[in-house]
């Protein structure tokens, strides 16, 4: 079978996403339809705005579905007509079991952690918050279980020290591109192999990846300056560690988001207080000062240091845990 006889169906919504489909149509894959989710309001001005991965399929000329409810009858018949052989899913909804079993070469997602390591919604961030020194991506066939399918293939890739979640995300996101078309070369080849993710499981416990919320990314001042350190990078630029912070002479309570920081082996005083240096604001952790170099007070623009020392250094300034 050749690449234009084998019909692929791509799904996917964000940046992630679309770098993998348009990997895909560069390479002269053909892909018959993509499945995005529906324009929505977004920004201080609510424009209405479309995905990523619709601006990619529309490039390409590509059918494009925006379905709100995946179980629809009409959307079911729809997909049936586009008489895929396979479907590929990256950073997309979870599939009820009529969608993902309807491809006679099954349906396979792109998974940015070696699995079974960090099943869940975010992967990425976890694996810095959790001190990881290496991570990767996945590719494995869909089945009933989230993040559970037989693995097609994995490749991994180094952490390096002051990396944030941001940049490991886009070099994962390039390292997907490439497995994702090996992935898909393999099984329109019938060359493809399946691996249970048992055979791969670890002797310890599995280490999961859920979804962040808001209340999860505040820092606790009390952890010490490698955890907070890892905690900060591995929520940047999004969903953001934060910090409440005290104006002393004003007795006010303001938010800082954090975006870049590093390590310090200046041990920290019995202190709350914020230190200004040309190097960065040092932060008082448990055993050493964190230096945060990027940063967003609340009502104001993210900034660096400098700008931030120019603007607030007048001030006396402590954490509030």
């Amino acid at each position: 079978m050749t690449k234009q006889d084998f019909r692929i169906v791509f799904m996917g919504t964000p940046e992630f996403a679309s770098t993998i489909l348009e990997g895909l149509l560069e390479h002269k894959y053909s892909v018959v339809g993509v499945i995005t989710a529906p324009d929505k309001p977004a920004g201080r001005g609510q424009k209405i705005q479309e995905s990523s991965v619709k601006t990619t399929a529309t490039k390409y000329q590509v059918p494009i579905l925006q379905p709100v409810n995946l179980k629809d009858s009409g959307f079911v018949r729809e997909l049936e007509a586009l008489k895929a052989d396979l479907f590929v899913v990256v950073a997309f909804r979870m599939l009820p079991e009529i969608v993902w079993n309807m491809p006679p070469k099954g349906t396979i997602n792109l998974h940015a952690s070696l699995l079974p390591e960090y099943r869940g919604a975010a992967p990425i961030n976890w694996a810095i918050i959790q001190g990881e020194t290496s991570t990767g991506v996945t590719t494995f066939f869909i089945e009933q279980e989230i993040d559970t399918g037989m693995v097609i293939e994995r490749e991994a890739l180094t952490i390096s020290e002051n990396e944030t979640a941001g940049e490991l995300h886009d070099r994962l996101m390039y390292l997907g591109k490439t497995l994702v078309q090996k992935s898909v070369q393999q099984i329109m080849e019938g060359t493809v192999q399946r691996t249970p993710q048992e055979a791969l499981l670890a002797s310890h416990e599995l280490k999961n990846a859920p979804k962040i919320f808001k209340p999860d990314c505040q820092i606790n001042w009390k952890h010490t300056v490698a955890q907070i350190h890892n905690f900060c990078r591995g929520l940047s630029p999004y969903p953001t560690a934060w910090t409440n912070v005290r104006f002393n002479e004003k007795g006010e309570i303001k938010t800082f988001k954090i975006f870049k920081a590093t390590k310090t082996s200046i041990i920290s005083k019995d202190s709350n207080l914020l230190v200004f240096t040309k190097e960065g604001i040092l932060f008082p952790c448990q055993d050493y000062y964190l230096c945060v170099t990027e940063l967003q007070p609340e009502g104001k623009k993210r900034m660096n240091h400098t700008e931030f020392n120019a603007g607030y250094n007048q001030f006396s300034l402590s954490i509030e845990n």
